[in-house]
């Protein structure tokens, strides 16, 4: 028997069945809409980083907790929540709630001379000329070179502090020249046949520069541009070793949280090989070079002006007004307390400074001058005040800025010149600088909470290899002001230490600021180079102990991990 349905039965079965499926299509319709919804918003980024401490370094000193980045530039910034539901990437790094820094940038510091150097016998923390000896005797022993070259003495920290002589070198090297670089720069202790191979007797003149003499000859002691005269002499290193000696140098800055440098005084030639290191990607450094003080580059880089690509920026000229304290060249307005009858030397004629500070005032490069003493610091702010006129942007730098006399602060602000310092100068200076200077005009060196005043703003820097390569010592010395023994008690002039966010924003932002940079670098924000760090401690909330023992996790340039992990 079949069964009888009823037509309007029937039409009913059928629109029922067809609702069943238009439901059915709606809501599969719904998930896909939210689906594509969800990855419509949550856009591709290169890397995440996430449950972070982030210090941004911005105006207000926010923080965050995630970034996003893209092509090597911060894409957001902010809380995990934001970042994690508004991007994915493939690669992820959980920071487990450690601190970020932006990537640290050493604003004076002789990066190329630093890995050249490397070749050479380490001098650095000597306690005696004997050690001296039995150092270069070591690396005599192994150099392939005709030369033996050391660096890094220094007789302030030997019981006997007067300058060595060459008698010692004659007896044991009569055959090989030797060419020992005190650790300033200024001053190298040589011997007799170095001496001769260079023509230097004692007659030989030379200006800006001193030969010790005593007894009518020559000690083996040379002062500023009279080191020049034998420097010249010793062979170059090849262009390929120089390489390797860069990558090298990068390394142990990387190891330090050093993401960028200022490369203090530097010729054409390293340039090339900067730019070539660049063009093979081999150079991840982000350097801003200042171009030494040489009369033939001088035209040609007026004319042409600043050179920028991604990693190297060559944006003005380093010149030297005056030598170091620890030598006693640095030029003084009255004679050093501890030698009677001297003040030092200007390197040259004031007239030069003026000069080129008119033609540099004609073009977009900075002018960045080397001034130690007080007579060499009111020479050179004299001179620019005189070409600036006023109020500027154009950040001219004085590099140092040591022994500032009281009555010359004023000229930092009033025609805003930017004082570029060193804070470890000050705790390695300590022990004896008040012997060169006495007690009154100790008061205004090392002065770094002054000069801050004057523009509001300080770039920091280590001088490395004058200092330490390690930017947490110069963190440690602008806001401890002591030695890593707790030296003095109380801390050395203290009421010009630093608070340790300005001396972390001039470790970053400011530095960046003094290179005009500031828009690129030196902060973690929307838009700028993803260069970054990660550190074991929180370098704003650690005990003083702590601050030299803080360890690098991990550097990245451009969102590159070039260190750790």
């Amino acid at each position: 028997m079949i069964a009888y349905i009823a037509p309007h039965n029937i039409i009913a079965m059928q629109l029922k069945k067809r609702s069943c499926k238009f439901c059915q299509l709606l809501i599969a319709n719904c998930l896909l809409f939210l689906c594509l919804s969800s990855c419509k918003f949550r856009q591709k980024a290169d890397m995440i980083v996430h449950h972070a401490t982030i210090y941004t370094i911005d105006e207000k000193f926010s923080t965050a907790e995630a970034m996003a980045i893209t092509d090597g530039k911060i894409t957001a910034i902010g809380t995990n929540d934001d970042i994690l539901k508004q991007y994915e990437a493939d690669k992820t790094v959980d920071a487990e709630g450690k601190a970020i820094y932006p990537g640290f940038i050493d604003a004076h510091c002789h990066f190329t001379g630093f890995a050249t150097d490397m070749w050479k016998c380490d001098l650095t923390g000597t306690t005696s000329f004997d050690d001296v000896i039995d150092r270069i005797e070591a690396y005599a022993d192994t150099s392939a070179v005709q030369w033996i070259y050391g660096r890094g003495w220094d007789q302030n920290d030997w019981d006997l502090k007067a300058f060595p002589t060459k008698d010692i070198l004659d007896s044991l090297f009569s055959d090989r020249p030797v060419f020992l670089k005190r650790i300033d720069g200024h001053a190298a202790l040589v011997n007799q046949r170095a001496l001769d191979i260079a023509g230097i007797t004692a007659d030989t003149k030379i200006a800006g520069g001193s030969i010790e003499l005593k007894d009518g000859k020559p000690t083996g002691i040379l002062l500023d541009n009279a080191m020049d005269l034998v420097d010249v002499k010793i062979p170059q290193l090849s262009d390929s070793l120089a390489q390797q000696y860069f990558l090298r140098a990068q390394q142990l800055c990387f190891a330090v949280g050093l993401t960028g440098v200022h490369d203090c005084g530097v010729g054409e030639h390293t340039i090339g090989m900067l730019q070539k290191g660049e063009k093979n990607g081999l150079l991840k450094m982000k350097v801003f070079a200042l171009l030494s003080d040489s009369a033939q580059y001088y035209e040609r880089w007026i004319k042409n002006g600043p050179y920028i690509s991604e990693r190297l920026h060559v944006g003005g000229f380093k010149l030297y007004a005056d030598g170091a304290l620890g030598s006693r060249g640095a030029c003084l307005l009255h004679d050093y307390s501890d030698k009677p009858g001297w003040k030092g030397f200007l390197l040259s004629d004031s007239s030069h400074f003026a000069n080129i500070a008119r033609r540099l005032y004609n073009s977009n490069l900075q002018m960045c001058t080397h001034a130690i003493g007080d007579s060499g610091n009111r020479t050179i702010l004299k001179i620019y005040a005189a070409v600036l006129k006023g109020k500027n942007d154009r950040r001219w730098r004085i590099e140092h800025a040591q022994v500032v006399d009281g009555n010359d602060i004023h000229f930092f602000e009033d025609f805003s010149i930017i004082p570029s310092v060193q804070p470890t100068h000050a705790t390695s200076d300590m022990y004896w600088a008040g012997d060169r200077l006495g007690a009154e005009r100790l008061k205004n060196a090392y002065a770094y909470k002054q000069l801050l005043h004057t523009d509001e703003w300080l770039p920091l820097g280590t001088d490395f290899p004058v200092e330490d390569i390690s930017p947490f010592k110069t963190f440690y010395a602008a806001v401890v002001r002591q030695d890593a023994k707790g030296f003095p008690a109380g801390g050395f002039q203290t009421e010009n230490a630093l608070t340790r966010q300005e001396a972390l924003r001039g470790m970053t932002i400011w530095a960046a600021r003094a290179a005009f940079e500031e828009k690129e670098k030196g902060s973690l924000e929307a838009g700028k180079s993803a260069d970054f760090i990660l550190l074991d401690k929180d370098l704003l909330k650690c005990s003083n102990n702590d601050i030299l023992t803080i360890k690098v996790i991990g550097t990245f340039i451009n969102g590159e991990q070039v260190y750790g992990m």
